[in-house]
């Protein structure tokens, strides 16, 4: 029993750690958002209404339960560094600070490829139902559909951490910001408001990183847009939404049009 205390100790850790991440954003996001900014923002919202607090209890449910797979997953890794088969964490610690922030660089870019290729693949519809319909039951997504996913899914991106660490020197502390990034971006994409920049015409400022919309559309039309931060493979890949710059446009000059009416109507 001594032997398994230390990866008890790990996987409660884990979970703590990852629920008060997701907790902190998703309400976070969701409060601010759809609470104190909401009139604001009001030309910034991507779509009419609301999702039913039935959804939204469905979406933390839901994502606890994926962080107690991630945690269970990661034990790979703990497993393997206790055993002294993961020199990673040593050799990165001795490659020095630019190390670190290449790594941490390196890690995102390698996890959107992963997602990339894996979203394609349980989007196939001999693996959709069992891998991937539970996330886009959410079909007007909120900052808690972020780690809403059936078993399977949930399995497929907690593999990321374990497989990356194992192959690429990597600092603990840089998978942590790793996984904070990761949340971040992740309630930020399924938020419901447009919060990324825009050029004067309208595009997106940032146009290799992927908005709120471009995501939004994907839980609108399931065939498009699979990329998680970044718009490189939908382009590469032939798998972008045709009228993603129409729809980031609308969104954006929204939010311009009402300011021009208000402004109107003050003076």
């Amino acid at each position: 029993m001594s032997f398994l205390l230390p990866f008890a100790e790990h996987w409660l850790q884990g979970v703590f750690t990852d629920v008060s991440r997701y907790v902190i954003f998703a309400v976070g996001v969701w409060l601010a958002l759809w609470g104190v900014l909401a009139a604001p923002l009001a030309g910034r919202k991507i779509r009419e209404g609301r999702p039913p607090a039935r959804q939204l209890l469905i979406e933390f449910a839901t994502s606890i339960r994926s962080i107690m797979i991630f945690s269970t997953v990661g034990l790979l890794s703990f497993g393997l560094f206790r055993a002294g088969l993961m020199h990673g964490p040593y050799i990165a610690r001795e490659w020095g600070p630019a190390w670190f922030w290449t790594s941490l660089a390196l890690m995102i870019v390698g996890h959107d490829a992963w997602f990339y290729w894996t979203h394609r693949l349980i989007h196939d519809r001999r693996l959709f139902r069992v891998f991937h319909r539970r996330h886009h039951r959410s079909n007007s997504p909120s900052p808690f559909t972020a780690y809403s996913f059936d078993l399977g899914e949930a399995a497929i991106n907690a593999l990321f951490v374990p497989l990356w660490m194992l192959l690429v020197p990597t600092q603990w502390p840089v998978a942590g910001l790793f996984m904070l990034h990761q949340i971040v971006r992740n309630t930020l994409g399924h938020s419901g408001y447009e919060l990324f920049p825009a050029t004067r015409d309208g595009r997106p400022l940032l146009p290799w990183m992927t908005t709120v919309t471009h995501h939004d559309l994907h839980h609108a039309q399931a065939g498009w847009n699979y990329g998680l931060y970044f718009t490189w493979w939908d382009r590469m890949m032939g798998t972008e939404n045709p009228r993603y710059l129409e729809r980031f446009a609308q969104a954006v000059r929204r939010q311009g049009r009402e300011a021009e009416i208000k402004a109107v109507e003050a003076a």
